[in-house]
């Protein structure tokens, strides 16, 4: 069972920045595609960004340009590099694992970690 454990969020004022982590319980090299996703009070949670086995990363319109997804795979960790967070930008962020690559059913999700932009 991989256990994913975020760190990171926190209270920034709109234009400021944070760097979210994602840590696994195991090593990462294998899984085929890692992400975040969030969920904003009264929302439904909402992909932020995906990043693949081989670095191909995908990001929703509404980040692209200010995130930046990475993995460093021998620390077994991903990351989410948040630029010019936005009041909008507040949610519950989640990462996301996917041994075998988006759609197939075994996937794992972390407890979510608080980011709050304040404006």
């Amino acid at each position: 069972q991989l256990v994913l454990v975020e760190s990171g969020g926190g209270l920034v004022q709109a234009g400021g920045s944070l760097r979210l982590s994602c840590t696994a319980s195991e090593s990462i090299f294998e899984i085929q595609a890692m992400g975040w996703y969030r969920q904003a009070p009264g929302k439904q949670r909402e992909l932020v960004a995906t990043i693949t086995y081989g670095g191909t990363t995908n990001y929703a319109d509404s980040v692209k340009g200010r995130f930046t997804i990475s993995r460093d795979n021998a620390k077994n960790t991903e990351y989410l590099q948040m630029n010019s967070l936005k009041p909008e930008d507040t949610a519950v962020y989640y990462c996301y694992a996917a041994p075998y690559g988006l759609g197939h059913p075994l996937e794992y999700w972390g407890q979510g970690t608080q980011v709050t932009v304040s404006s």
